[in-house]
């Protein structure tokens, strides 16, 4: 271990994590030096990171609700072995994803895993965690990056401002503004990382020139966003989508005007300080604002709730800066990063449908209703719930990662699309498809920290794979590799796809291309949570 300079407080506390890292067996790392001093991270079979480093200033007090600022300098040295909070939230059980943090606003914080021994510059990927915008953080076991490390890679996971912290407007924000940087300030906070990423990663053997930004669920939703945005050229040379959508980025209102019949994101930001007794969009209804508890902010908001709230909160929205327009019309017009993508979903994703009758779910299809129940087997033996998730899924993640493929593809822009349909063993009896998120553990190859000893050889294979093709293509810019069934690029002519099924990888045209071909001709546009 090296010490240098350190203070007194800092020097405690590396101390002490550093008895408690001996006594599980991990080892104290070299000084790394960043731009804002000196961190002490840690290592533990062949894997060193680095965790809670601080890639902005705390978004407290006056600077809630303004856009990421600098991190502060520090002396002496800064242990870097534990998280950071994860940013605000409601407290939550998830099975998916259980956080290890107590939510804070305090929560800009970032974690980098890499090799214990490398030479050379490495490639990087940037993890952008889901949670609807509303939930999530880098603590929880799943977004461990360690396998990745092992594949020589440096992984970097962040935490970003989310709900009515990270997605909000009111016209006196506006008119504070001097940068522009408005109403969307969790993707902002993402921009900020990875531009810290840029400016700071050749010193833990990183290559900034080979960064891959990732993401599932509103992560993927975020790589979307990072895509089409005109800020972040330069910042990232490919991208991976796991159940992100594709075609709208959550029906997303205008900051100033409404769109599509609803208020717009600066009038839902009114709506919320009224409903705290907060009267007026002028500098005291801010300030007043900015002085309510964190709690008061989140205001029961998550993923459960988001939808019967979203007459006080905005979500993210169309900010004319960072965000210009819905991704589908900017890949449309080819106003986009064009860089490699692995994009997908899941064989039974994310979908919501209130339909009661066979008629309700294929009614939207209007003059293809008839090729629509043939794509879908209407007159099977699927009942209608079955039926309308099917469509609703379609809609909101198979379909749209299909349009994104073919319309990166048709422009020269290497495009391989996937669809998860792995089902744990032990599963398998209870469920027919691969849910929303089930596909994480496995890309991480956490699966074991997961399911436990529940966890088969077969899934651990399943995991290590797809994990080995996540990692080629951060690489490389192309998932394939020795030993490994061959991935087809994805031509809208061929259609071709890896389908990660229960009896391994498996690289044919897609099964689903009727039904995704109903799907196209309305192309049903619901929000992507």
């Amino acid at each position: 271990m090296q010490i240098l300079k350190l203070g007194r407080g800092l020097w405690t506390a590396a101390v002490c994590s550093v008895l408690v890292a001996t006594a599980l067996g991990v080892q104290a790392q070299e000084v790394v030096s960043i731009e804002t001093g000196k961190l002490q991270g840690a290592t533990e079979a062949g894997v060193t990171w680095f965790k809670g480093i601080p890639y902005a200033a705390p978004p407290i007090g006056d600077l809630r609700w303004e856009p990421p600022q600098a991190a502060a300098r520090w002396s002496g040295v800064r242990p870097a072995t534990e998280f950071g909070h994860d940013c605000m939230q409601m407290p939550t059980r998830s099975v998916a994803a259980p956080r290890r943090t107590i939510a804070s606003e305090d929560c800009l914080y970032l974690n980098i895993w890499l090799p214990e021994h490398h030479s050379g510059k490495l490639p990087v990927m940037v993890w952008i965690h889901g949670g609807g915008w509303v939930q999530g953080g880098t603590s929880p076991d799943i977004y461990d990056g360690a396998a990745f490390a092992r594949q020589g890679i440096i992984f970097v996971s962040l935490n970003y401002r989310l709900g009515r912290f990270g997605f909000f407007a009111f016209p006196e924000l506006t008119k504070e503004s001097k940068s522009g940087q408005l109403g969307n300030y969790g993707y902002f906070d993402q921009l900020a990382a990875l531009k810290w990423v840029q400016r700071n990663i050749a010193a833990f053997g990183g290559d900034p020139h080979r960064v891959t930004i990732a993401g599932e669920s509103a992560g993927g939703g975020a790589v979307h966003a990072m895509m089409t945005s005109p800020l972040t050229t330069g910042l990232f040379s490919g991208s991976i989508v796991q159940s992100g959508g594709g075609r709208t980025g959550l029906g997303s209102p205008g900051l100033h005007q409404g769109r599509n019949g609803q208020p717009s994101a600066e009038e839902f930001g009114v709506a919320f300080a009224k409903s705290k007794g907060i009267a007026g969009d002028g500098p005291e209804a801010l300030k007043q604002l900015r002085a309510l508890p964190p709690e008061t902010i989140v205001d029961g908001l998550s993923m459960m709730t988001m939808f019967t709230a979203r007459s006080t909160y905005s979500g993210p929205m169309i900010d004319g800066t960072l965000v210009v327009d819905e991704p589908q019309p900017l890949y449309q017009s080819g106003k986009y990063q064009h860089v490699p993508m692995i994009v997908g979903a899941n064989s039974a994703d994310m979908g919501m449908s209130r339909a009661t009758t066979v008629q309700e779910v294929f009614a939207p299809f209007g003059a293809q209703q008839s090729a629509a129940e043939e794509a879908y087997d209407a007159s099977g033996t699927k009942d209608v719930r079955a039926l309308g998730m099917a469509v609703a899924s379609d809609a909101l993640m198979a379909e749209p990662a299909r349009f994104v493929a073919t319309t990166l593809s048709s422009r020269g822009v290497p495009a391989w699309e996937f669809r998860f349909s792995y089902i744990p063993e032990s599963m398998r009896k209870q469920v027919t498809g691969a849910a929303h998120a089930t596909d994480v553990p496995f890309v991480f190859d956490t699966a074991r920290a997961h399911y436990g000893a529940q966890l088969t050889d077969a899934d651990e294979k399943a995991a290590q794979q797809i994990n080995e093709y996540w990692a080629n293509f951060v690489k490389t810019g192309n998932p394939n590799g020795a030993g490994l069934p061959k991935w087809p690029a994805y031509h809208a002519g061929s259609d071709m796809l890896m389908d990660f099924t229960d009896n391994g990888p498996v690289g044919k045209a897609d099964p689903w291309k009727k039904r995704l071909d109903a799907t196209e001709t309305i192309a049903v546009q619901q929000p992507t949570r």
